[in-house]
């Protein structure tokens, strides 16, 4: 088996994720084989690996395929891991998983809902989240007030926010008589917030927002508000493609009947009590991807 780059490793592992072991080895809290471990350095399955001063047990790529699940996240969920607050997370109804852990692609805060792509594969992770990848994010709205075209111009021409100038690379309306109208609007980064502080800019208030389309993967129609559904190789590997990673090719390590099985538990799935449904559930999308598309044959 061909060795692989250390934090990768670690990170794939559930560790942590691949910056923050990139931090810790050069923090020196990571030792290969009883030496301390340089960025850079690479590890097969011969070799030991200590974190702060314990083995640690790690995957490799050649036994761990790559799963992609989408979300559809709800009202009033976080996007960490353990909340010290006691709030619900957006990990505490994904699916289990052998070994490994879920990595969150993207953050929505806990007012705005709509698609999560979680991944085990770190690297996938990593570059879909890097601005050099130009992802874009596509969000339905519904705002408060009286909307301009001079308005909807300085949207896409640029607004200059407290961490820089940020823009809406589209923005269209999508529905609405009276004071609240729905618009889709179109980003290509992920800064906090950052789709309301461009309204805000405008003294427009957003009241509902929901993500419906990361880069090439749809929120499809099937997946209701608090439930998830993977992705399957195929799709999944077009998915890294549009980032340039090699396709999975690692034997798949679920049988007919378990796969059978994840589909039933997918369609017995219960909608989260406090999920918000009805019209602001909107899936329709104005805009269209770069590429080929994950899920478009649902999400109308």
């Amino acid at each position: 088996m061909e060795s692989e780059k250390l934090q990768k490793v670690l990170a794939r592992s559930g560790v942590g994720s691949r910056r923050e072991m990139e931090r810790w080895i050069e923090a020196g809290r990571v030792s290969i084989n009883g030496r301390l471990a340089g960025l850079g350095d690479r590890v097969g399955e011969s070799d030991q690996v200590m974190v702060d001063g314990r083995p640690a047990k790690l995957i490799f790529a050649s036994e761990s395929p790559r799963r992609v699940v989408i979300y559809n996240k709800p009202l009033d969920e976080v996007c960490t891991r353990h909340d010290p607050e006691g709030r619900p997370t957006v990990f505490d109804n994904l699916p289990p998983l052998k070994q490994g852990r879920w990595i969150v692609v993207g953050r929505l805060d806990i007012n705005t809902t709509g698609l999560l792509i979680f991944t085990t594969d770190g690297e996938l992770a990593n570059r879909l989240m890097h601005p050099s990848a130009e992802i874009d994010r596509e969000y339905a709205v519904r705002v408060l007030g009286e909307i301009t075209e001079t308005m909807l111009e300085q949207l896409t021409k640029g607004v200059l926010l407290e961490d820089g100038m940020a823009r809406f690379t589209d923005v269209r309306f999508f529905d609405g008589e009276g004071a609240n109208k729905w618009y889709h609007c179109v980003l290509m980064e992920g800064r906090n917030r950052e789709v309301r502080r461009l309204w805000e800019s405008q003294g427009i208030q957003v009241n509902r927002l929901k993500r419906v389309r990361f880069g090439p993967v749809f929120l499809p129609s099937d997946v209701k508000v608090g439930t998830w559904r993977e992705l399957g190789r195929k799709e999944s590997n077009m998915l890294a493609a549009e980032v340039g990673l090699e396709a999975d090719k690692t034997p798949f390590d679920r049988t007919p009947a378990q796969l059978d099985a994840d589909e039933r538990r997918f369609r017995k799935q219960r909608v989260r009590q406090h999920a918000v449904a009805g019209k602001g559930d909107v899936r329709s999308v104005k805009a269209k991807p770069r590429g080929r598309t994950v899920g478009k044959r649902n999400a109308r």
